[in-house]
């Protein structure tokens, strides 16, 4: 038998070790102050191998464990973990909670610690206790980071161009997500999903997503854009289609000191006869107020409004080879024609595309164009996940043509989610931190040369190949369905 001492120490060794091991899986139970300092000290700070490339792009104690409150215990999924276990899903699409929790069980088996449950619930409680004020100040961060990346020729006349669009994503089918997103009234009950709507202020030069809100299908787009306007600063240059050319948008933005470039709503009529000439259809025009209230306008930002506004109207010509000359026709808030040639707007407008692409590039690449989450809360935690992943992928690759003074619209994005994620695996195996450095930027070089040709002019047109498996659309709830089979095979058998 040992003694009283030794059985004493073999009694604490195997308390402090149950205590750590059922602390770190489930977060029940509290260990004691010393315990949980040389767990802190013994494990690495999480996971994935994200966070070493990644975790200069925004301070890190935003990810530290809290003085108080949910996120204040030590456990295996802590704010960081989580964090950086989400992001590897938004940049892995198609990864289910399962995936992401067996790499943390790679991870811990590496340390040791085998025999561990693949339970997801613990990873699903703690991506549920990530703060969302957390997340959008990572966003607005890493935005920041990639826009501090830019040169300044990429400026357009020393204005910093800032492009908004507005999109839908779709939800999971659940009673919560119908009730703060409604779907479509056009579908029928149980037969369709929750809409979403998203408006986002980008950035032109980088590609940065800066802003955005979201709404269900009772808020309009200008609505939903007019919660955006604060984040606007003087001097910036709003570049938008002609969903966004209305007398409300463009006064107030004038007087906040921000210029615009819309394209010409059908709605409203020109005549290039009238107004004072500045070139070949290139008028000074003026708008006046309309006479009845905007109902997107609040009566305070009404009566706030000019009761006159003097524009720009612009005519010009884009010629495509192969194609017929169309013309556009441009409102915009710089007066001057020196200053600011008809010719370089109407170049400018035509990168008004951008955004097209870079919703492509959120919801097509990184599959953010179908949620999954089953509440409310957690599907704003999913878009800024997906929102921080698109930045940070974006902000890269801003760096790279920074350096190698490259055009960043001709780096391919999809070719650089590809490039992070091989290459983080070995730059988190570095032993040194100058095989990390010289690993960081070999992968900067392999961005800057990953090019998309340029092909101007280049049309696809929008038909598939392989056909659909041939299955009738849901037109009725599952319920039903469920019921027909039975009675079906009822029948069958009686038959039988």
């Amino acid at each position: 038998m040992p003694g009283k001492g030794l059985r004493v120490k073999l009694i604490y060794l195997y308390y402090y070790r149950y205590m750590f091991t059922t602390t770190e899986l489930f977060g029940k139970f509290h260990s004691p102050r010393h315990s949980l300092q040389s767990a802190r000290a013994r494990l690495p700070r999480c996971p994935n191998e994200l966070a070493t490339l990644f975790k200069d792009w925004f301070p890190a104690h935003w990810l530290s464990a809290a003085d108080q409150g949910p996120n204040s215990r030590e456990r295996l999924y802590s704010l960081a973990v989580a964090f950086w276990t989400f992001l590897w899903q938004a940049l892995n699409p198609g990864s289910p909670c399962s995936d992401a929790v067996g790499k943390v069980i790679a991870w811990l088996a590496s340390l040791g610690r085998h025999h561990l449950s693949d339970d997801t619930r613990p990873y699903c409680q703690a991506r549920a206790r990530m703060p969302q004020s957390t997340l959008e100040n990572i966003l607005g961060a890493v935005a920041q980071s990639a826009e501090q990346r830019v040169r300044s020729h990429w400026r357009f006349h020393d204005h910093d161009v800032k492009v908004g669009d507005g999109t839908s994503l779709l939800a999971p089918d659940t009673p919560k997500n119908q009730t703060a997103f409604p779907q479509s009234a056009q579908q029928k009950q149980c037969c369709g999903f929750p809409l979403i709507k998203l408006v986002a202020i980008f950035s032109l030069s980088s590609g940065a997503l800066l802003h955005f809100t979201l709404g269900n299908k009772h808020d309009s787009e200008l609505g939903l854009f007019r919660r955006l306007w604060r984040h606007l600063k003087a001097g910036d240059l709003f570049l938008a289609d002609r969903l966004f050319c209305d007398y409300v948008t463009i006064a107030g933005l004038w007087r906040r000191k921000v210029a615009s470039l819309l394209r010409l709503n059908e709605c409203r009529t020109h005549d290039f006869r009238k107004g004072k000439r500045l070139g070949p259809y290139d008028r000074l025009v003026t708008w006046h107020k309309p006479e009845r209230k905007r109902k997107t306008a609040t009566r305070r930002l009404w009566n706030a409004l000019p009761a006159q506004l003097t524009l720009r109207l612009i005519r010009y010509p884009i010629s495509i080879p192969g194609f017929r000359p169309k013309y556009i026709i441009l409102v915009t808030t710089l007066l001057d024609p020196v200053a600011y040639p008809a010719a370089q707007l109407a170049q400018l407008y035509l990168r008004r595309w951008s955004v097209e692409l870079f919703f492509r590039h959120i919801k097509t690449t990184l599959q953010m164009d179908m949620l999954r989450c089953l509440s409310p809360a957690m599907l704003r935690r999913e878009v800024l996940m997906h929102l921080i992943a698109y930045n940070l992928i974006r902000g890269i690759m801003t760096e790279a043509a920074a350096i190698y003074d490259q055009d960043v619209a001709r780096i391919t994005f999809k070719g650089s989610v590809q490039a992070v994620r091989h290459f983080s695996q070995v730059i988190a195996q570095a032993t040194r931190r100058r095989q990390a450095v010289q690993l960081t930027n070999d992968l900067l070089q392999v961005l800057a040369q990953a090019r998309v040709p340029h092909r101007p002019g280049r049309a696809e047109p929008r038909v598939q190949k392989r056909r659909h498996r041939r299955y009738p659309l849901m037109t009725l709830p599952r319920n039903h369905w469920k019921a027909r089979l039975r009675s079906r095979k009822t029948s069958q058998n009686q038959g039988a």
